[in-house]
């Protein structure tokens, strides 16, 4: 019967998807790779949140129109190229693309990343740009002044960018200092470590390798639990006036 438990949990509101739940699948126009669908439009959710594998030999495909893409790698290195220029990225590099911009995502060797696609929201007079670096170039912040969790940017804070994606550190016993609620929705990915998040009334164990999506407004608090620290990747819309439609 192990076969028929999972820690995965799909509510209106919110969505926990636990390793026990992944179901691989090819990508339309790429060649060798294969991805896990963990959030998407069809839930709910205003992205699409993967968990690429790539093959050595993978190639990508571009995002549909009008949509942009970010990635960031979890295991192995990708050759990333756009706009004349050519990166490796290995573990903790990460790339902005964009909508509308060509480049290509290669693996020599394989490798497996995060991956978010979101429909862009123009805004008159500014536009994002792409973006190149890594996790580990970005300065880390104390979060609300607290030491013991630190937040790093990995998106500059623009008006031309409509998302924002951020890494947060907590140490063992450090948390959110309040239940956030809030016109943001999110989808994030831990990297390392765990502790107990709070969903709206539903209160979960997590752990490295589990996704979590909240929808605007779902009350939401965090606490790190264990003898290492909770490492998360999350993504937020940004920069746009509340009084826009939803584009799903």
């Amino acid at each position: 019967m192990n076969g028929a438990q999972s820690r995965t949990r799909v509510a209106r509101d919110h969505a926990l998807i636990t390793p026990e739940s992944h179901v691989p699948a090819s990508i339309p126009g790429w060649t060798k790779a294969r991805a896990i669908t963990i959030f998407a439009p069809v839930m709910g959710a205003g992205f699409v949140q993967s968990l690429v594998t790539l093959e050595a030999g993978a190639i990508s495909a571009v995002p549909l129109a009008g949509v942009e893409r970010f990635v960031f790698v979890l295991e192995g290195s990708v050759r990333f190229e756009a706009e004349a220029r050519t990166t490796t990225l290995e573990g903790g590099g990460y790339a902005f693309v964009p909508a509308g911009t060509a480049h290509t995502i290669t693996s020599a060797t394989g490798a497996v990343f995060f991956m978010l696609e979101k429909r862009y929201v123009p805004l008159a007079g500014a536009a994002p740009r792409l973006i190149v670096s890594r996790e580990q170039d970005v300065p880390a912040v104390p979060f609300l002044g607290d030491p013991s969790a630190l937040l790093r940017t990995l998106l500059p804070d623009e008006p031309g960018f409509d998302m924002a994606m951020n890494t947060f550190v907590f140490q063992p016993g450090a948390s959110l200092p309040m239940v956030e609620s809030h016109v943001m929705e999110h989808g994030l990915v831990f990297l390392e470590g765990g502790g107990v998040y709070r969903l709206g009334d539903a209160w979960y164990p997590v752990q490295a390798g589990d996704a979590i999506w909240m929808a605007p407004y779902l009350p939401q608090w965090f606490g790190c639990i264990g003898k290492g620290p909770a490492r998360y990747l999350y993504y937020k819309d940004v920069n746009r006036d509340p009084m826009l439609e939803p584009r799903r």
